[in-house]
């Protein structure tokens, strides 16, 4: 993919997933404005391996569930390199549990970080974009957005509102050059995963028709995609890379 000129932001850019976005965009030539919200120690780790890769990057602080935060991010990024031309909203968090046992908090705290952040996030930058008449937004939801599962209610709830979001955003701005995708991942290799159970690793990897977990890589380079000239005409999708869950 060839990003040279173009700045990027990504939400949760400082490891797992968002990390492998911020290279694979960096790889590309893509200027990278990642944001975390409280490593800072991984957030510049990840900016140096963008630079190494020749790319320019900055890292910023943001809890995207604030919209002053929100804003800031995207002002930084504007004053950095002068426009944004992608959007990764991959910012999230888990906090599962049986819907009986589940309190108000647990959800509330998963549907601000994962729904109302991707709002936020798409609501600052929607505005810089329509007066570039240009920009890719590609939002991360989930194979649980699509099927469900049981013990995140809250986490479904969320990455389900995400696709809905996407495809009505999709449809307001598809007039002004800028497509609104989602991608949504199954049982990726990653620190989220890695502290979940082994009976639930085995059992997850038993729904799986690939037989195997994926990995950043995978996820982050059909977020390259569709954030690429080559998908100019595809909008109001979602992509599943989850080796078959999804089917």
């Amino acid at each position: 993919m060839n990003f040279a000129g173009k700045t990027a932001v990504v939400t949760g850019g400082s490891r797992g997933l968002g990390r492998a976005v911020c290279l694979e965009l960096a790889a590309g030539g893509a200027n990278v404005v990642l944001c975390y919200a409280g490593n800072e120690a991984a957030a510049q780790e990840t900016v140096s391996a963008c630079e190494a890769l020749g790319a320019r990057a900055l890292a910023v602080r943001c809890n995207v569930a604030e919209a002053g935060e929100v804003k800031a991010l995207m002002d930084a990024a504007v004053q950095a390199f002068g426009r944004i031309d992608i959007l990764v909203n991959n910012a999230g968090v888990t906090r599962d549990g049986l819907l009986m046992m589940m309190k108000e908090d647990d959800f509330d705290a998963v549907i601000d970080a994962n729904l109302k952040g991707t709002f936020l996030c798409m609501k600052a930058v929607a505005r810089q974009m329509v007066k570039q008449r240009y920009g890719r937004i590609v939002n991360l939801s989930s194979v649980v957005g699509l099927r469900g599962n049981a013990g995140q209610v809250n986490y479904a709830a969320s990455k389900a509102g995400v696709i809905g979001m996407t495809k009505s955003l999709a449809k307001e701005l598809a007039g002004r050059n800028i497509t609104v995708n989602a991608v949504a991942p199954g049982f990726i290799a990653t620190d989220m995963t890695a502290a979940m159970p082994e009976a639930a690793k085995a059992a997850a990897l038993a729904a799986i028709p690939m037989g195997r977990m994926g990995a950043p890589e995978d996820v982050a380079k059909a977020v390259a995609f569709l954030a690429g000239e080559d998908a100019a005409y595809i909008t109001g999708q979602v992509l599943a890379v989850d080796g078959g869950m999804a089917m």
